[in-house]
């Protein structure tokens, strides 16, 4: 199958539902049942389920690029997290359920919780599926929730591979918006793009960018059920990309990138929620700490060509 021929109708679908005015919609508090069921009717629910369960049978670093759609355009519904669980609910003999999954693994605010119908918990072989009763993070306009009393630790490797590949989507536009708005604000006679410091900036947000991009894909080459290096990998280097994006896009952009009517904030909100979601870079060094330390006798090449 050519991806391609998935990517650009996806990409459309997103486009069509999801422009920032609907985002801002749904993260204040309004429907997003006409967003919702545009994603149900197209069938790219299951794109991650078995052919023989009724699905696409796509690996996950197949749909891996339609999933950094959903972050390219802050997509503010568990679209992502409902792709993985159905697959892992069909794996499972389990029937999916209508409504948005989103994913909980305790580690802090589940990503979408806050607009979900329903959780997944338990394991990637003995997913468990729960009403979604959660509590709010407080946060304007957040809809990420606590579902706590939920024992989803043993998905967090697949969660995190998630959200990498989410974060690489954003990172992506963040970068094309501030190099956009570089080389269209002038101060002082000239573009600030133009400028040696600004230059070095947007080259440090460029090659963050790509980072993000390279650490999903290493996340996503081992499928639903990844290799606990390659999650940590994935995350790891995906949420160190996160903060020094969203950081350098607002340098940039100075005052207008923090107000909400642009469209900036949209997406390095959503960096920083998914680079603390289902553990940071500092859980997942540590995580990668402990897979070196347990082969202590390794030498650290034989370690890094085996990751």
């Amino acid at each position: 199958m050519d991806m391609q021929e998935l990517i650009d109708p996806f990409a459309r679908l997103i486009e069509d539902l999801c422009a920032p005015a609907a985002v801002r919609a749904v993260e204040a508090g309004g429907d997003s049942s006409a967003m919702w069921n545009g994603f149900v009717e197209s069938g790219f629910l299951d794109a991650l389920v078995a052919e023989e369960a009724g699905g696409a049978g796509l690996s996950l670093a197949d749909a891996a690029p339609l999933i950094a759609l959903l972050g390219r355009h802050a997509v503010p519904l568990p679209v992502g997290d409902t792709m993985i669980a159905r697959a892992l609910l069909a794996a499972a003999g389990v029937e999916a359920p209508a409504g948005p999954i989103a994913i909980a693994t305790g580690a802090g605010p589940a990503p979408f919780a806050a607009v979900a119908a329903h959780i997944l918990s338990g394991s990637p072989e003995a997913p468990v599926l729960t009403e979604a009763r959660v509590e709010a993070t407080g946060v304007h306009h957040d809809v990420d929730g606590y579902a706590s009393g939920l024992d989803g630790k043993a998905l967090r490797p697949v969660a995190a591979m998630l959200r990498a590949i989410l974060i690489s989507g954003a990172a992506e536009r963040v970068m094309e918006m501030t190099v956009a708005y570089a080389n269209e604000r002038s101060q002082f006679g000239k573009p600030i793009g133009k400028q040696q410091a600004v230059q070095q900036q947007l080259s440090v947000l460029a090659e963050q960018a790509v980072a993000a991009r390279i650490a999903a894909a290493i996340g996503a080459r081992s499928g639903l059920t990844p290799r606990l290096a390659d999650a940590a990998i994935a995350k790891h280097g995906a949420s160190l990309a996160a903060a020094q994006i969203a950081a350098i896009a607002h340098a940039v952009h100075g005052a207008i990138g923090i107000s909400e009517e642009y469209d900036l904030q949209l997406l390095t909100r959503r960096l920083h929620g998914w680079r603390l979601a289902d553990g940071s870079e500092g859980y997942w060094a540590g995580v990668l700490g402990g897979l070196r330390m347990d082969e202590a006798g390794k030498p650290t090449a034989d370690f890094l060509r085996a990751a």
